[in-house]
């Protein structure tokens, strides 16, 4: 099949573009290279370009009109970035992805996996979420994957689309062929900062937030190695017919993408620092504005949908990080 990947130059996009190619399918990559890295479209066939740009979307379908679906992992992701710049989150995750969607819808490529986030869920009790679970979207970034859920939806209803949202929990690692990785020269996610302070770029790692409700005060999370993270998305492509003839869901559905479960950040610490052999400079600190406490997954509607489930270790997510920070300077031309 030959997909349409948004974003395949970005961290997860092109690790999903890897694992089509791998499974016998071609990805077709759109992406402005505003945070994507040339590097991981090598070999691929590549569009530089804005998702909302009409006229580059009507030269890829001209130019490939077989494309069958859509997986839209194109977006800005910083969660305290997106409180000092609401304007830009709106304007690249919720505009263009509005434009992206109404022109696939008159290009006739109905069929969307649009890329969301565990960000949206409200705080749980026991902090494990289902697809049911309340939300409760709490910062400008999470706002904006709420809002194109909604919009993704109304067009499958309105418009004879079918839509996917996968929601991310924690995706760690690299690919375990060392194709692509974090590329960002300073990440904002835990694993990555951990790397950047057990191999000298950074001084300290901040443990951002201590008293959160949870069985040590650090918050929790699930995380999920990338690879795992992309192989989901090829499920979705590959059973995507089956998933809506199986389901009551209609035209529209979503689905958990998490490992099912919790580590607080203390624990990822202390697994991190087995892994590298040695401790690492740590301090606690207040939350970032816009943290949460944080859930971890019931994966059971992907396990039943897509035939899918986490399989790769917490550990080989930070050791595959780690080979890779030792790479990317030779890929990417920086440390």
């Amino acid at each position: 099949m030959k997909v349409l990947v948004t974003g395949g130059a970005g961290y997860i996009g092109s690790t999903i573009c890897s694992a089509l190619k791998d499974n016998g399918h071609e990805a077709v990559i759109l992406d402005s290279l505003i945070t994507g890295k040339e590097e991981f479209t090598k070999n691929r066939v590549f569009y530089k370009g804005d998702i909302a740009d009409k006229a580059i979307l009507d030269r890829i379908f001209k130019d490939h009109p077989d494309i069958g679906y859509t997986i839209h992992c194109a977006a800005l992701i910083v969660v305290p970035e997106s409180v000092e710049k609401p304007y830009e989150y709106y304007t690249e995750n919720v505009s263009k992805s509005l434009e992206l969607f109404r022109n696939l819808n008159a290009l006739g490529c109905k069929n969307v996996v649009f890329s969301s986030s565990a960000a949206i869920y409200d705080d749980s009790s026991n902090f494990i979420v289902t697809e049911e679970s309340p939300l409760n979207p709490r910062s400008p970034y999470a706002r904006t994957k709420y809002m194109m859920e909604m919009v993704l939806q109304d067009f499958c209803n309105a418009y004879g689309m079918r839509g996917i949202a996968l929601r991310y929990f924690n995706p760690i690692g690299a690919d375990p062929k060392m194709r692509s990785g974090i590329h960002l020269k300073s990440p904002s996610h835990l694993l990555g900062k951990l790397v950047d302070v057990a191999l000298g770029k950074d001084p300290v790692f901040k443990i951002t937030g201590v008293d959160w409700d949870t069985r040590d005060g650090s918050g929790i999370r699930d995380y999920i190695h990338v690879w795992d993270l992309a192989m989901a998305h090829i499920k979705a492509i590959e059973n995507f017919d089956n998933i809506f003839n199986s389901s009551k869901e209609g035209s529209y559905m979503v689905i958990n993408l998490g490992k099912g479960d919790g580590v607080t950040v203390k624990e990822m610490v202390a697994a991190f620092e087995k892994v590298f052999n040695q401790n690492v400079n740590k301090e606690e600190a207040p939350p970032r504005p816009g943290d949460v406490p944080g859930a971890y997954a019931s994966s059971d509607r992907a396990a039943k949908l897509l035939g899918w489930k986490a399989e790769l270790s917490l550990e080989q997510g930070i050791e595959d990080a780690l080979k890779w920070a030792e790479l990317r300077e030779n890929i990417l031309g920086y440390k």
